[in-house]
């Protein structure tokens, strides 16, 4: 069935389905979302204002890459951005120092990249090229990026699809959005109200049923709401927590082949910089690497507020399933400790506010973002099919083709959308 008096149900008011909602609304189509939180944003978090200082992102904060889609919609919603700037540092333990990206072996990765024909898992292609004693800072850099960055497991993250990271492919830095994520939600999400979606907050769905050429989407503890057909945009983890057909289950064996990390996030904000007071050429610094626990940080640098957020990301951040946020907090505090050489109690007392977030504890998002295995794009293919009235929609979707993850989300929920839409 399709026409303009086609019902749509979109579960998951995320980046994927608030883009697949507005194209399907504009191009006629009846459009009722059902989120299971009491906002919009899935993964986009952000934070209130009046306790960081400014419109803080407890979720996805960078734009990466060229980012076309994301990059159109801001220019839609009249919002700009600002280019990551400023310097990189690192402790090794003993010292802060600038970081020097430079390895002396870098020459012969990239050599071993351009002439890799068959993928392979990262953790391979570094035994197979790089396993003498001589490599070994050049493996412990790419594992570190591999598990921090992409969150991923490098005993199975795919080597072609991170070669575009190494290689220096595109031409845009990093950057964020002036007011954050959240203006990018709120601008999507006041559009599909304008063009008549139904928004329903609070609805965790928990089967999709089809009935006679139509499907039934029923919310826990709630009734059954009947569409045409349903776009399901939730995170690769929650599609095995909802009951579905059986031809849609048996495709999802494919999810498998597709990775999926876990990131915790802390945002520290402060009184004043006290980092500075170290040394003054820390005046710039952006990020800072270390092997604490907590061993990524940055700062708002070029803006001034005085805010570290701590990042911890791959499979050993379940070391610290145990924690809850306050735990989390005071591991983030302890590394910085460590770091900066200053107690702990010294560094608290300057503490205006904090938040953490274990994402793999988030019970609508069961982790952070997907990322590409040798299998993945395979994957994808199967998962995407449109051959039915249930569809499957979302970053990891998109994920390993040189894209952020919300670029990956609005891509795939506008991909979904127009195919629809040609039906």
């Amino acid at each position: 069935m399709s026409g303009p008096s086609e019902h749509i149900v979109i579960v998951g008011a995320g980046a994927a389905g608030l883009m697949a909602a507005r194209e399907l609304a504009l191009g006629g189509r009846r459009v009722t979302i059902l989120e299971a939180r009491e906002r919009c944003g899935g993964r986009i978090h952000p934070l209130p204002a009046a306790q960081f200082g400014y419109p803080a992102d407890g979720g996805a904060e960078f734009v990466h890459g060229e980012a076309p889609v994301t990059r159109a919609l801001l220019r839609e919603a009249g919002l700009s951005l600002q280019a990551i700037e400023g310097t990189q540092w690192s402790f090794d333990g003993a010292s802060l120092s600038r970081e020097d990206r430079h390895d002396p072996h870098e020459a012969e990765l990239q050599a071993a990249l351009r002439d890799l024909k068959d993928d392979l898992a990262i953790a391979d292609f570094l035994r197979r090229h790089f396993a003498g004693e001589d490599y070994a800072r050049l493996r412990h850099s790419i594992g570190r990026m591999v598990e921090g960055y992409d969150a991923a497991d490098p005993a199975r993250a795919s080597t072609l699809a991170l070669r575009e990271e190494w290689m220096d492919g595109g031409h845009f830095p990093q950057a964020r959005i002036n007011g954050g994520y959240g203006a990018l939600i709120d601008f999507l999400a006041a559009e599909c109200r304008a063009c008549g979606v139904a928004i329903r907050l609070g609805c965790a769905v928990s089967a999709i049923v089809e009935e006679g050429g139509a499907v039934v989407v029923r919310c826990v503890g709630g009734d059954g709401l009947a569409g045409d057909r349903v776009i399901l945009t939730v995170p690769l983890p929650l599609l095995r927590e909802i009951a579905l057909p059986a031809h849609v289950s048996a495709r999802l064996a494919a999810a498998d082949d597709i990775g999926f990390g876990n990131v915790i996030e802390i945002l520290l904000r402060f009184a004043r910089p006290w980092w500075r007071d170290r040394q003054d050429d820390l005046a710039d610094m952006t990020f800072l690497l270390s092997n604490e626990v907590i061993p990524v940080w940055w700062t708002r640098y070029p803006d001034q507020h005085p805010l570290l957020t701590g990042w911890f990301g791959g499979p050993r951040t379940a070391e610290l399933s145990h924690l809850e946020p306050q735990g989390l907090i005071e591991a983030g505090l302890d590394s910085l400790a460590t770091i900066f050489k200053r107690s702990r109690d010294d560094i608290a007392r300057d503490l205006v506010a904090a938040a953490a977030t274990n994402w793999a504890q988030d019970p609508f998002a069961r982790g952070a973002y997907s990322w590409a295995t040798p299998r993945t794009r395979e994957a994808q293919t199967i998962l995407a099919r449109a051959d039915g009235l249930v569809l499957l929609s979302g970053e990891a979707l998109y994920r390993g083709r040189d894209m952020g993850t919300v670029e990956a989300a609005l891509a795939s929920g506008l991909e979904t959308a127009r195919t629809i839409l040609r039906s």
